[in-house]
């Protein structure tokens, strides 16, 4: 049974603020009704477009966080970010990621995104790769979104490791071990 528009619209407004960075196609697809009805709901809702929310919520994150890198040097949008811990960024594959005849987004379009993830979550002003080993494990296409979501697994002195994973939905694409140097020379020290 379909909603009232009222009902719906409200409904809309209570599920971006639990999931914000739903497509409208997955939006339409929760609530059983075409997208354009979604994008003049999000109009009279005054909900702005997707592009423009992760915009926003990009700004809000990193604003003064991210140390190591400049936000327009960031490849993806952050979404979340605690410093030394983890952190999240989204990247939207577009035709120009993609080579021509396969369709297949290029590969080193999946590292930029995990490797300046994995420099801008160290809380450094200088964090370097040293050493990676990746792992592609399923192509990805234009028109998907990637999740990459990076966690800082060990620090000793000026060394970090950082694990990023990428997936597009529920299928991983993408994994990475980054060795990280860092300027710093806290005392800090942990485990590996």
């Amino acid at each position: 049974m379909r909603l009232q528009k009222k009902e719906r619209q409200q409904k809309l407004q209570q599920l971006l603020e639990t999931t914000p960075f739903l497509t409208d196609e997955e939006i339409a697809a929760h609530f059983d009704v075409s997208v354009q009805t979604i994008r003049l709901d999000r109009l009279e809702c005054g909900i702005p477009e997707l592009r423009e929310r992760l915009r926003s919520a990009a700004a809000e994150t990193i604003a003064g966080k991210v140390k190591a890198l400049e936000e327009d040097e960031v490849i993806g949008e952050i979404i979340d970010i605690e410093l030394d811990s983890k952190a999240i960024s989204i990247l939207d594959i577009t035709p120009a990621h993609v080579f021509q005849k396969s369709g297949i987004a290029r590969g080193h379009h999946l590292f930029a995104q995990a490797n300046s993830l994995a420099v801008a979550v160290l809380d450094d002003e200088l964090a370097l790769t040293a050493k990676c080993v990746l792992h592609f494990v399923k192509p990805v296409k234009a028109g998907d979104r990637v999740v990459a979501r990076a966690v800082v697994r060990g620090r000793k002195d000026s060394r970090s490791i950082v694990d990023v994973s990428s997936a597009v939905g529920e299928e991983p694409v993408f994994s990475g071990e980054f060795h990280m140097y860092r300027a710093a020379g806290t005392n800090k020290e942990e485990a590996e």
